[in-house]
């Protein structure tokens, strides 16, 4: 691990949850719930396993470089599909966090948002990293030419 996340742990899990909005809600309506949501996990569970997280919207961008099914322009989920991702020292403090009473309620308000129900998956980190600084982008293509 290289410290990306600060005090994630080799043995730690990482959860995501992928949420879908219902046509009726709005970006900002997921914003407000998962903000409060993501409050009480970082007031109540900071001290009992939580490490970090966060949450990413589809931007619509698709990465023609990057993908290799297709060259579509934008993608049909923009502004309705995000990602909540979460770091954990363990699974168990993770579940045990989605059992609190403070937890509850505000969970199953975000669940009101999502067209797809939820399935929220544990997974363990391979990898993680920062970029480089200019300096140490410079050695490690020296490096390279040097070496490889």
């Amino acid at each position: 691990m290289s410290g990306f996340i600060p005090g994630f742990s080799a043995d730690g899990v990482v959860t995501v949850n992928r949420v879908l909005l219902k046509p009726k809600y709005s970006v900002d309506d997921l914003e407000e719930r998962v903000a409060l949501l993501c409050e009480n996990v970082k007031t109540y569970h900071s001290d009992t396993g939580f490490v970090g997280g966060f949450v990413a919207l589809n931007s619509g961008m698709i990465s023609n470089e990057g993908s290799t099914v297709g060259q579509t322009v934008e993608s049909p989920l923009k502004e309705r599909e995000a990602l909540i991702v979460t770091f954990w020292r363990s699974f168990e403090e993770h579940e045990a966090s989605h059992r609190s009473d403070t937890f509850q309620p505000l969970f199953r308000q975000v669940l009101e948002l999502c067209e797809n129900g939820n399935e929220e998956t544990a997974y363990r980190m391979l990898w993680s990293g920062k970029a480089y600084s200019a300096e140490e982008a410079q050695a490690a293509r020296e490096a390279k030419e040097q070496y490889a």
